[in-house]
């Protein structure tokens, strides 16, 4: 979690309830009855997938009842997060919204089949992803500064690959460019797959990955690392700083979290919270979570959702510079 994410959920660590949650914490029926329905509205094999399978496991033997993944992919996350606004508030269906459901969308579109904030109930955070700034060995850049250096030069010639219009990895360029005024020319992939297979051959020059995707080719030599989106050092990457501490400011790493259908009884809410915060707590869910090179998010329902609207207003507000539309 980054030090301005840190700021934010600590200015809310005295909010004591979130809107309609006193009403509906009377609501005592049992819970839950049947499996949960955990709906992630991406392909298997990505960080919301493989952070959702993590937490599912474990949050099965603390509720009692198995936790079902379900992936609903399609149309950027659209289609399995409007099956999930749909669902019964009952608290046998939760999805792991994303920075791009849940804050990028509301950018990128001019409507969505759903309101990432009135549609659903904020959960718990579940986990956070750093990306790591990397160019190709060919570039003449060992640092963020000789990176910037290296674009101011050469206005325009740079180019930096993302896995589409309006992905994250699309977003952290546009804003590295606004904060640190340069110019580079966006290359958009159909998936960040072949954008990075791209910048391993020397087709484009940088790249905003993640870093378990990344690591690997680092390791081999293949890119070179310049810095991460992380406020501190990661043990991953031990020798390569945050980006923040060239261009000030920069902050883009991806995250997810638990959001219920609008109108979910608070004490359900309370217990979501409870079991995911216990399940977050855990050394090993932890220590597997570090493996994969992402981190426990920890936030309960007030903090999430105070999170959320400030990473609507920054991500709407770099979409809106860069006249960036999905439509």
């Amino acid at each position: 979690m980054t030090m301005s994410r840190r700021k934010i959920l600590g200015g809310m660590a005295a909010m004591a309830s979130i809107p309609g949650f006193s009403a509906q914490a009377r609501d005592t029926r049992p819970w839950p009855t049947r499996p949960i329905r955990m709906i992630i509205a991406f392909a298997p094999g990505g960080f919301t997938d493989i952070s959702g399978r993590v937490i599912a496991r474990a949050l099965s033997a603390e509720l009692g009842q198995t936790v079902v993944v379900e992936n609903r992919a399609g149309a950027a996350g659209l289609i399995g997060t409007e099956a999930a606004a749909q669902a019964a508030p009952d608290g046998h269906t939760i999805l792991l919204g994303t920075i791009s459901t849940h804050a990028i969308n509301v950018g990128l579109y001019r409507t969505l089949p759903y309101d990432p904030l009135r549609s659903f109930t904020a959960v718990s955070g579940v986990s956070s992803g750093h990306l790591v700034l990397v160019v190709h060995p060919s570039v003449r850049a060992n640092s963020v500064a000789e990176l910037v250096a290296l674009a101011r030069a050469q206005t325009g010639r740079l180019t930096y690959g993302s896995g589409g219009n309006g992905t994250t990895s699309h977003l952290s360029g546009e804003l590295f460019k606004s904060l640190a005024r340069v110019d580079m020319l966006h290359v958009p992939f159909r998936s960040p797959a072949p954008a990075a297979s791209a910048l391993l051959g020397g087709q484009i020059d940088v790249m905003f990955d993640t870093v378990p995707s990344a690591l690997p080719h680092i390791r081999a030599g293949n890119l070179r690392a310049l810095g991460v989106s992380a406020a501190q050092p990661i043990p991953n990457l031990p020798g390569v700083l945050p980006i923040a501490a060239t261009v000030s400011g920069f902050d883009a790493s991806t995250w997810v979290g638990f959001f219920a259908p609008a109108g979910t009884p608070g004490n359900i809410v309370a217990r979501l919270n409870e079991a995911t915060q216990n399940v977050l707590g855990d050394a090993a869910i932890r220590s597997r979570l570090n493996e994969l090179g992402v981190e426990p998010f920890i936030a309960g329902p007030a903090e999430l959702a105070t999170f959320q609207r400030a990473e609507i207003e920054k991500w709407v507000g770099v979409i809106r510079r860069a006249g960036i539309t999905a439509d």
